[in-house]
């Protein structure tokens, strides 16, 4: 059985009055949405796979973050 490459990427959920919505900054385009946490996470998860078998078929690099921080401004306009 071959081994699998363990790939360590930064997914970005937000909760929106229709559901949630999955993205992941680093795979462009990679993102979906779910009624559900629970669904957005598989389907994110989904997406990500079928992402990175598609850049490793087209003999892509596919990018892996070194850091990832997260923070909430507040913007007053």
């Amino acid at each position: 059985m071959k081994n699998k490459t363990i790939y360590h990427l930064s997914v970005i959920i937000e909760k929106d009055r229709s559901g949630y919505v999955a993205i992941c900054p680093e795979l462009q385009g990679c993102y979906t949405q779910g009624g559900t946490y629970e669904e957005v996470l598989a389907n994110i998860k989904d997406a990500i796979q079928l992402h990175i078998k598609d850049r490793l078929l087209a003999g892509e690099v596919v990018p892996q973050p070194e850091a990832v921080s997260l923070t909430f401004l507040d913007i007053a306009v």
